[in-house]
């Protein structure tokens, strides 16, 4: 069997979660010999599975009728706190979105809000719930990385590092990120990520207003390619994520596998998602109150890493690879 997978962040927008679950997938199908991969414009395929909505999607799956499948990593309300305007523009996203769902013979909801999100626009598709498969073994922390990790961001010595990992838009949450290192100043903060859609990134001005008042704790990478992020995960102590909407993350699990605690917002699309327990906060104050914690009470810091290493169980690659493949073949069968 072999399978056309598409998608267009290869062209300029990596710094984002969308590409690194399309690398994880891509690497998933290719571990096995039972499956032939082709890319974008690498041939042809027995299935057509696209992890974009672009132009792209819609010219590279003209021949496969039949034989569609889209993982759907956005809905439309991914756009609030990600792109000016957007409120002006929530309508043409619902129509165009439900296009690119309606065009797929399967969509893989990511999680149940975007299955929720497919429904709701009345999209006549078939709907697969499949989460985002996690490498454990790419992210597995170790000493050496740990070292060459914080050689990379500059930091010497043990001080207590707190990661923020996502694009500068408001969405993700980093002015919150910079209230919580106000507070913290004993601690080191960085933010890794940039803005992929440049000028029309949410926020440019007032963020980058906030950037610039940011305290002497506050360090920013700006994007990095994916083989660097090992060693940042592994050079940080814990993970702050406040981002106000989400599907299903990458960089929190990633940390996760990295064996860091992590502190999410507290958000109904996590407790549909998550099997298991993970640390939540519902405020800018909850997420100081729990890093100072972290920082503090080593039992509790164990404790969170368990919660890490239980959380990240649930997107086991091979058994995400082994309904992948049963997706494919029915489609071909059919």
């Amino acid at each position: 069997m072999k399978v056309h997978v598409v998608c267009e962040t290869p062209f300029g927008m990596k710094g984002n979660g969308v590409h690194t679950a399309y690398i994880d997938s891509l690497e998933l199908l290719r571990e096995e010999q039972d499956l032939e991969v082709v890319v974008n414009n690498g041939g042809e395929g027995d299935v057509f599975h696209s992890h974009s909505y672009g132009p792209y999607y819609f010219w590279k799956g003209r021949k496969y009728k039949g034989r569609r499948v889209f993982t759907a990593h956005v809905i439309p309300e991914s756009g609030n706190g990600s792109f000016p305007f957007w409120k002006f523009t929530m309508p043409l996203s619902r129509w165009y979105l439900r296009k690119v769902y309606e065009y797929a013979d399967v969509c893989i909801a990511i999680s149940p809000a975007v299955a929720q999100a497919i429904r709701d626009l009345g999209a006549h598709t078939r709907i697969v719930r499949l989460v985002n498969p996690v490498p454990v073994e790419r992210w597995k922390f170790t000493e050496e990385k740990r070292i060459r990790g914080r050689q990379m961001l500059g930091i010497t010595g043990e001080d207590f590092v707190v990661l923020g990992v996502g694009q500068l838009i408001g969405r993700k949450g980093v002015e919150d990120f910079l209230d919580v290192a106000e507070a913290i100043p004993e601690a080191r903060f960085v933010w890794v990520g940039g803005r992929p859609w440049g000028p029309l990134s949410e926020g440019l001005v007032r963020i980058h207003a906030r950037m610039n008042r940011a305290p002497g704790n506050v360090s920013f990478t700006g994007m990095l390619d994916l083989d660097k992020m090992p060693f940042v995960y592994a050079a940080g102590d814990m993970l702050i994520f406040p981002s106000y909407q989400e599907n299903c993350p990458m960089a929190p699990l990633e940390a996760a596998a990295c064996g860091l605690p992590v502190v999410f917002r507290d958000l109904k699309e996590y407790a549909l998602l998550y099997d298991n327990p993970y640390l939540k906060a519902g405020s800018t104050e909850e997420f100081i109150r729990l890093t100072r914690r972290l920082m503090q009470d080593r039992s509790f810091y164990t404790k969170a890493k368990s919660k890490s290493e239980k959380l990240v169980q649930q997107f086991n690659k091979d058994t995400i690879r082994k309904e992948l493949m049963n997706l494919y073949h029915s489609l071909i069968i059919n």
